[in-house]
């Protein structure tokens, strides 16, 4: 399920599966905020397997206040996707998941973080780590220091960790919204 494959091109230089959206488990949002008000929408869910599409996705919005994307892939890891000039501004929740899933990876070659070398039969003995910018969402109210906590809290699965950061940024009404009318 989402799982890294047989080889064909992507945007990023990892390797793709293809169409691994079917297969992949989750949800992707759009967080927009704008004049003081959140609106969240969903994004399909080939944006779980593809972040070139995720983040062209997001800055297709063209929104005059912040944008972002929130994606839970499999309920195993989210990623968070803030477009930016240049590069987006990310963070993985696990580099771990980098082993197993496309997107993981294509998080990993642009923040030029090797994907771990671990054997996938130790995974479940091995503590997850993030990768990229806990930062990525201090300017709208949820400092590092917080996002660490939520990332770093291992008992909980990506959809409740994403779930604190719409609580501590004020957008959890309308996250739940979105969620409810697609039957998470």
């Amino acid at each position: 399920m989402g799982r890294l494959g047989e080889s064909a091109s992507c945007d990023y230089g990892v390797r793709m599966t293809g169409d691994q959206s079917d297969e992949l488990d989750g949800f992707a949002v759009a967080v927009v905020r704008e004049d003081g008000v959140w609106q969240v929408s969903a994004l399909d869910n080939e944006v779980l397997s593809d972040l070139a599409d995720a983040e062209k996705r997001l800055r297709d919005m063209r929104s005059a206040g912040a944008v972002f994307g929130l994606l839970d892939v499999d309920d195993e890891f989210f990623v968070v996707v803030r477009p930016a000039p240049g590069n987006a501004r990310l963070l993985l929740s696990d580099a771990t998941a980098g082993i197993d899933y496309d997107i993981a990876a294509e998080v990993l070659d642009v923040l030029n973080v090797d994907i771990p070398d671990i054997d996938p039969d130790e995974l479940d003995d091995i503590d997850p780590w993030e990768e990229g910018d806990l930062g990525v969402l201090a300017d709208l109210g949820l400092p590092e220091s917080v996002m660490s906590v939520i990332v770093g809290d291992t008992d909980l699965y990506a959809d409740e960790q994403i779930g604190m950061i719409a609580a501590r940024l004020g957008f959890a009404d309308e996250l739940s919204k979105v969620l409810d009318s697609l039957g998470h």
